[in-house]
């Protein structure tokens, strides 16, 4: 049987890239730290949403207790990140972490690294739910170590 590839090296689940535009751009000629937070939101949607059965993000189930980013390295204008998303262990029973790292797409180097604590909500009644066992098998196939991110 091979060796699992480490989390450093195996890509993770769902990756995408992103353009730097002007308006992220803060005073200082560098991406602004709050601009992360929404290729997080996009990153979680496109993991998160073809593994849920859901098709319109109107109906997720999720609910986020917690988010953090790190931000390692400047970003100028017009640059392209690659970003990726994948769960974190260990997973909880009713909550589970994401994981992000975002990735200057000409030379490689990680410029943030974020994370999200993501709770799976009944919204009709209010409350937490419990993972459902068909996402929790997918959650658990993807899963990375956060010591290997530095978390």
């Amino acid at each position: 049987m091979a060796e699992p590839t480490s989390d450093a090296v195996r890509p993770w689940p769902v990756r995408r890239r992103f353009y730097v535009p002007y308006h992220d751009v803060d005073v200082l000629d560098h991406l602004n730290h709050a601009a992360y937070f929404p290729m997080m939101e996009t990153l979680r949607c496109d993991y998160y949403l073809p593994r849920s059965g859901a098709i319109d993000p109107a109906r997720l189930d999720i609910i986020i207790a917690e988010a953090t980013c790190r931000y390692l390295a400047p970003v100028g204008y017009g640059s392209e990140l690659l970003g990726e998303v994948a769960p974190a262990r260990p997973l909880g029973r009713t909550s589970f972490g994401l994981l992000y790292r975002f990735a200057d797409g000409r030379t490689g180097t990680t410029t943030a690294r974020g994370r999200t604590v993501v709770v799976t909500y009944d919204y009709a009644r209010g409350a937490k739910k419990e993972i459902p066992r068909p996402l929790r098998t997918i959650l658990e196939r993807d899963l990375v170590d956060p010591a290997s991110e530095g978390w």
